[in-house]
């Protein structure tokens, strides 16, 4: 059970979206990360046949993409601006949601609940949703994206704008409902990837600039991390030279975190290389600035 991507090129007009795209998703928690703009959403429209596929191939589960409705018949899909029927209640849009996707009053009776009390949300059925947190709207999203029960899960920027506690319980929710499909996780926080995935990808304007492990990712900048000690007067000229990934001032001095690629000529410290510092380097290593 994977999805297959070769040669995948997209273009809206004339400006390329996805350049030579190749890569496989097997099953458990991918995360796809990068800036906005980088390409994610438009891939995940791709892969969800909800965006016509340009040139290359794709198959999801052995199925092509241009096998539409197949596709939507296996895949949910939790788009990054959701928004449901305001004035239902969450049960009774899951249940309207139900009809349109073709499930019997029975299946809808039993998954219906299920899903609810899966996503913590079996208390508030009867809440409307204008008045649910973003949180509960997101996991409220999650369970619609589940109610055909698809072997395939997307979620494009799931926790922009969650609090931490409810960012922390989200993740939780998708490495779940992940033991026995694929759910592809698509972000520009690389703390949710960090926490959830074994796999990522790396989209920057269009390419795909890494796919593998994330123990792969961090072997990339171990070694090239670094911490000083500097006063405010020195920081702007540190942060000139060198990639800055965290700054703890304090007082008159500041603690700086820093990627470089050779050991730096002032004293400095070895640190352990994390997935930011990973991702930054990366990227940086990519626009030839190492």
């Amino acid at each position: 059970m994977d999805i297959v991507i070769e040669h995948l090129d997209q273009f809206y007009g004339k400006k390329q979206a996805l350049k030579d795209i190749n890569l496989t998703i097997s099953s458990g928690m991918f995360g796809l990360l990068g800036k906005n703009g980088a390409g994610k959403t438009t891939l995940m429209k791709v892969l969800a046949a909800l965006l016509k596929k340009g040139s290359g191939k794709v198959t999801v589960c052995g199925v092509p993409v241009e096998q539409e409705k197949e596709i939507r018949s296996m895949t949910g899909y939790l788009p990054q601006d959701f928004s449901m029927y305001g004035s239902m209640s969450a049960y009774e849009a899951m249940d309207y949601l139900g009809v349109l996707s073709g499930l019997s009053s029975r299946t809808r009776k039993e998954r219906i609940p299920e899903l609810l009390e899966r996503v913590n949300l079996a208390e508030q059925r009867k809440l409307k949703i204008r008045a649910m947190s973003g949180g509960m709207r997101r996991r409220l999203g999650i369970a619609q994206a589940l109610l055909h029960d698809p072997k395939v899960l997307i979620v494009d920027e799931p926790t922009a704008g969650l609090d931490p506690e409810e960012r922390v319980r989200f993740r939780n929710l998708l490495c779940e409902v992940a033991q026995n499909r694929i759910v592809i996780l698509s972000t520009h926080i690389v703390g949710d990837v960090e926490a959830s995935c074994e796999a990522i990808g790396i989209l920057d304007e269009g390419e795909l600039i890494y796919h593998g492990s994330m123990e792969g990712l961090l072997s990339m900048a171990r070694g090239r991390v670094y911490k000083a000690q500097v006063s405010k007067l020195e920081l702007p000229k540190l942060q000139a030279m060198y990639p800055v990934t965290s700054i703890l001032t304090v007082g008159a001095s500041s603690t700086v975190r820093f990627i470089c690629d050779t050991e730096p000529d002032f004293p400095a410290q070895p640190a352990e290389a994390g997935v930011e510092d990973a991702y930054l380097y990366l990227m940086h290593l990519e626009r030839g600035e190492f």
